[in-house]
């Protein structure tokens, strides 16, 4: 009697007091079940043999197909020497290359795509990345239309890797 004298004298008022009610139906809905098994473990872990063999060896860094340039998509130089090489084994012909020097002071051996072209001995041009596939030792290729190299005349599909202007409509 004393007890629920002493409740009613002190009770708090509605906003101060708990609400469990929100908390008893959120008890009552099932528990949806997690779409995958818990695993403490990662999926794709390495087994003891696997450790083993060594696996977990980090891969080495792969070289850059084009190291003189240094992480640069283009760079000027000068022609040093203008020539032609020979290619590998199936293939026949002569294709066009050029020593180059570059404005770092590196000298590289670059293709001359297309056909025909205006380069020389002292001719300032554009190197990019890039190697001839069927040439060894030419990782490097010449920028047509860009600086002192000109772009392939009658040139009608592919005209923008080549440096060739639009023709003129008849």
């Amino acid at each position: 009697m004393a007890l629920n004298l002493f409740t009613r004298l002190f009770r708090l008022p509605a906003t101060a007091r708990p609400n469990f009610s929100a908390l008893s139906t959120t008890l009552r809905t099932p528990i949806a079940a997690s779409p995958r098994a818990f695993s403490t473990s990662s999926p794709f872990s390495a087994t003891y043999n696997q450790v083993l063999r060594g696996c977990r060896v980090a891969q080495k860094a792969r070289k850059p197909t084009s190291p003189q340039l240094k992480d640069r998509p283009e760079m000027k130089g000068v022609c040093v020497r203008v020539g032609i090489t020979k290619p590998k084994k199936p293939n026949s012909g002569e294709r066009k290359v050029a020593r180059v020097r570059l404005s770092n002071g590196r000298v590289v051996t670059a293709y001359i795509p297309g056909e025909g072209h205006n380069v020389q001995q002292h001719s300032v041009v554009l190197v990019r990345g890039g190697r001839s596939q069927d040439c060894p030792g030419v990782k490097y290729h010449l920028v047509r239309g860009a600086l002192d190299l000109g772009g392939v005349g009658n040139r009608i599909t592919s005209r923008s890797k080549y440096g060739t202007k639009k023709p003129k409509a008849a």
